[in-house]
């Protein structure tokens, strides 16, 4: 008697046969790496809201599907004879062994900083490797950019350029902002947008320098005005409005109230 497949393999199958080049699903048959990376990206995110909503049952399917565009791109590479889905769960497991030496290993316990500065010195062993041996070498391309630019000025800050304190990165974003406001008048978009995105790097640093996420730090923002928001539309709904035929005053005073109400 044959042991049955486990919940691994099934899926790997499934993927296989959506892939079968005779009775597979078109659609599935047509796709590429390039192709399925926006899906791979999209259920990342989702598996972010699921986390944020707190919903275990949500949770599992966005991790659901997460894992299948994992199998879904090591079946492209197993068709093209470059590696299997069992290599890169090889290579993973291998790699976080290698990486906590304190856990598989004999090296001395660490606590959650020492064990953060060996796993950048190991990476950056890891890339030397590859040859990848500027500062800046191996941030993926593809980051949204407010954490990109954490990245870029956290590796920077390894070998002493950065700011010596939080100060004087606000000193920076005052120059910055005098610098757009200067532009404002050419109405050039070039240089409005250089200049934009300057002080936006230097919030990102600034981010960094308080120990906090800008990307978090704006998704925060970006809730809260939707709860605001959509306070204002609900209360003028009450009235038998909407937004667009209330005033800029009208819609402050709401939003005044949403602030005081906590939202």
């Amino acid at each position: 008697m044959t042991n049955p497949p486990s919940a691994m393999q099934s899926l790997i199958t499934v993927m296989a046969s959506l892939r079968h080049p005779e009775t597979g699903c078109p659609w599935d048959r047509d796709q590429s790496f390039s192709t399925i990376a926006p899906y791979t990206i999209e259920e990342a995110y989702e598996v972010q809201s699921a986390i944020d909503s707190g919903d275990p049952a949500q949770l599992k399917d966005e991790l659901g599907d997460l894992l299948f565009q994992v199998v879904y791109h090591a079946r492209l590479a197993e068709e093209k004879d470059w590696f299997t889905f069992d290599d890169v769960a090889n290579t993973i497991t291998a790699k976080m062994i290698s990486r906590h030496p304190h856990v598989f290993g004999t090296a001395e316990s660490r606590d959650a900083k020492a064990q953060t500065a060996a796993w950048e010195a190991q990476k950056s062993a890891e890339r030397a490797a590859r040859h990848e041996t500027g500062v800046l070498a191996g941030i993926a391309a593809t980051l949204p950019a407010l954490q990109k630019a954490q990245k870029l000025t956290a590796r920077a800050a390894r070998i002493g350029f950065d700011w010596p304190n939080p100060h004087a990165v606000l000193d920076k974003l005052a120059e910055e902002t005098i610098e757009l406001r200067d532009e404002l008048e050419s109405a050039d978009p070039a240089r409005l947008s250089d200049e934009l995105g300057d002080m936006l790097f230097v919030l990102a640093n600034l981010a960094r320098k308080l120990g906090l996420s800008a990307e978090s730090c704006l998704k925060a923002a970006n809730d809260k005005f939707t709860r605001r928001f959509t306070h204002i539309e609900a209360t003028l709904a009450a009235a038998g409005r909407t937004p667009g035929e209330a005033s800029l005053d009208e819609m402050e005073t709401i939003w005044t109230q949403a602030k005081e109400l906590g939202l």
